[in-house]
């Protein structure tokens, strides 16, 4: 008897039972963390990373117009802990040739009107219209002037290369069939533009706020002989030229009691845009549409208040977050968390959300894949048996039915090696059973058929 136990002992040994099964329990938790961190992947892939705290601004020379909103712009984003770095430029056309160039350090630069065209311009965006740049056109001479034909011959200060002032006055001179074959045309403006003008070594200069300072041009105005152009005209420049706009400085409106100007005075101007790369994240966008509210939303001679910033599309597309942004105003978290702490909610939503949409009903599968993969095993061991036992019941000779039961010992030492799990320690025996009784049956049906 002991010795018909050891051999069965021997062809039979016992299954290893375990608490749980590490290894399906990794193969059913492993696809769960995998799709969720698909997920987050996937969340950071549409949503941005974190805002960076610099930003670089290309702007005009010292003491221009550009320059010194610049400067407002600095300590508008400074109280949001956003470190603006100002970068000189000789105006509108170096700002945009900076944009352009992929290996320039320029986030956003301002940008006139009138300089897009026969440029890619498909990686830019406009965060809005921002302000008039109005062009001033101050002569000497002792009369007053009323077309821009009658400074044929003359000594023409028109502004240096890559300034926009430059680029208007050349417009409005060929329009007038000026150049450099008719006229002399001196590449200078701001201050050397005014004492060429003032000494008598200019006869005409144009200014604009990318290239000089507001003090050059209160300058001129309170000189003895210069005259700032009237642009009776005006109208007409710009129904042609798309991109002007018919300004007017009403009479006495810089002095009432000198009555200066005279009369109404005529100006055109192109419309100033806060130009950016289309890879600006939307929460500084944002800051830097609400520091233009800032700096430019102000009742002025030329502008009423609110007029600017303005969400109108001339020739840079409005970036989505900039349309976002002025019809339903900043993203809700920072509408009403400061800066920093709306960022750091942000970035931890990225995670959040998948773990909560993913992650957790991932795991409340986890349970049922893990019963499944343990109760798999077993199944397929059925399976094998159900397939085994109707080869017995065709087989007639004794060759073949040893063979058989050859194949049914097999199985059954395979089944006692498995690695069970002890709560399915139940279906393990009853798996056990069922073998013996296909064996118990066979040998019953020796002889004879099953």
């Amino acid at each position: 008897m002991k010795e018909n136990i050891k051999i069965l002992s021997a062809m039979r040994p016992f299954a290893r039972f375990t608490r749980v099964s590490l290894r399906d329990l990794v193969f059913t938790v492993l696809p769960v963390l995998l799709v969720t961190s698909l997920g987050i992947c996937a969340a950071y892939w549409f949503m941005r990373p974190a805002p960076p705290n610099t930003l670089t601004i290309t702007t005009g020379p010292k003491g221009s117009t550009f320059q010194l909103n610049a400067e407002k712009y600095k300590k508008a984003l400074a109280k949001k802990g956003i470190k603006l770095v100002i970068l000189p430029s000789n105006g509108s056309v170096e700002n945009l040739n900076r944009l352009l160039n992929p290996s320039s350090k320029v986030d956003v630069g301002f940008i006139q009107g009138g300089l897009a065209k026969g440029r890619e311009i498909d990686r830019l965006v406009s965060l809005g219209s921002v302000f008039n740049e109005p062009l001033a056109l101050f002569y000497s001479a002792k009369k007053p002037i009323t077309l821009i034909s009658e400074l044929a011959g003359k000594r023409l200060a028109i502004g240096p290369e890559g300034s926009g002032t430059r680029a208007v006055a050349m417009e409005l001179l060929k329009a007038n069939g000026i150049d450099a074959s008719n006229s002399t045309l001196l590449d200078i403006s701001g201050e050397a533009a005014t004492w060429a003008l003032i000494d008598g070594k200019a006869d005409a200069a144009f200014l604009m706020g990318d290239s000089a300072t507001p003090g050059d041009m209160r300058s001129l105005i309170w000189s003895p002989g210069v005259h700032l152009f009237n642009f009776i005209q005006a109208e007409a420049y710009s129904r042609r030229y798309q991109y002007l706009n018919q300004l007017v400085i009403p009479m006495g409106a810089l002095d009432f009691g000198r009555n200066v100007p005279a009369s109404d005075v005529h100006l055109v101007a192109p419309t100033v845009d806060l130009v950016a790369r289309d890879t600006l994240h939307p929460a500084l966008s944002d800051l830097l549409i609400e520091a233009a509210r800032e700096v430019h939303g102000r009742a002025t001679l030329l502008q009423r208040a609110g007029e600017f910033p303005a969400p109108v599309e001339h020739e840079y597309r409005l970036s989505e977050d900039a349309v976002r942004y002025y019809t339903s105003g900043k993203k809700f978290l920072y509408r009403y968390l400061p800066f920093w702490l709306a960022t750091l909610v942000d970035r931890f939503l990225v995670v959040f959300v998948p773990i909560v949409v993913l992650l957790i009903p991932g795991l409340k599968l986890v349970p049922a894949l893990y019963n499944w993969r343990v109760r798999s095993r077993i199944y397929r061991w059925y399976g094998n048996l159900i397939a085994l036992e109707r080869t017995l019941l065709s087989q007639h000779t004794a060759e073949e039915r040893e063979e058989t039961l050859k194949r049914l010992d097999e199985i059954e030492a395979e089944v006692n090696k498995m690695k069970i799990p002890l709560s399915f320690a139940d279906q393990f025996y009853v798996l056990r059973d069922h073998i013996a009784f296909v064996r118990e049956r066979y040998t019953k049906g020796e002889g004879g058929p099953l």
